[in-house]
């Protein structure tokens, strides 16, 4: 098990000295929300000012960003962290996506899929291999070296999604490497709900179950 702090990003000139803070209070990482701060820009300045910490986001929100930019910035931050990168994402909800960002939300659960899969088509990219991804969202078939970041020395950061419903859980299990888990639920709400379609889903995808990372919040009162 990993603990982490949950930060909502703050200036990029305070958040150096945060991730320091963390670092030396012996948490295992910082999970990066956004809201009106950007969360990639902030775990870059927290990569750069604390290195061993593991670093994601939790989450960034998706659509208004195509899967290849999303995956360039997974990718160096990835880097800059020598391997301890996490990308959580989440599809948000149909104001926010396209009244506040302006593009297209529906229907957010298998456009999220096609994301995901084409995030990872673009990371096999940035390897060496072709991109190759033809999916009823997003297809992405060309990148050449000079637009390509290249290789980094480490496996492919992990890919996690936020889930609430039982398709979202199962589809998680299926394709992600994690499932970020809603931060209100009743008791039981893990074991009867979230784990047993997260197993639907990992079973449907020949995946072991226990490969899918269970990312739990908890709040708080102090």
């Amino acid at each position: 098990m990993h603990v982490d702090v949950m930060l909502t990003p703050k200036p990029l000139q305070q958040m150096g000295a945060a991730a320091r803070q963390i670092e030396q209070a012996g948490f295992d990482g910082i999970l990066f929300t956004e809201a009106g701060r950007t969360a990639y820009l902030s775990a870059a300045a927290a990569a750069i000012a604390a290195p061993a910490l593991e670093l994601s986001t939790g989450v960034a929100v998706a659509f208004p960003r195509s899967p290849m930019v999303t995956a360039q910035s997974a990718w160096e931050l990835h880097e800059a962290t020598e391997g301890k990168f996490r990308l959580g994402l989440g599809t948000q909800v149909r104001t926010h996506v396209m009244r506040r960002y302006g593009t297209d939300f529906d229907p957010p659960g298998p456009r999220i899929r096609d994301y995901i899969q084409a995030v990872k088509a673009c990371f096999a990219g940035f390897r060496g291999e072709a991109l190759d991804h033809h999916g009823p969202y997003y297809e992405l078939t060309w990148l050449n070296r000079q637009w390509s970041p290249g290789p980094i020395g480490f496996d492919d950061p992990k890919v996690d999604v936020a889930a609430v419903n039982p398709w979202m859980l199962r589809m998680a299990g299926e394709v992600a490497d994690g499932v970020h888990v809603h931060p209100i639920g009743e008791p039981g709400y893990l074991a009867r709900h979230v784990l047993p379609n997260v197993a639907i889903g990992a079973e449907a995808g020949e995946r072991d179950v226990a490969d899918v990372a269970i990312i739990v919040p908890v709040n708080l009162i102090v």
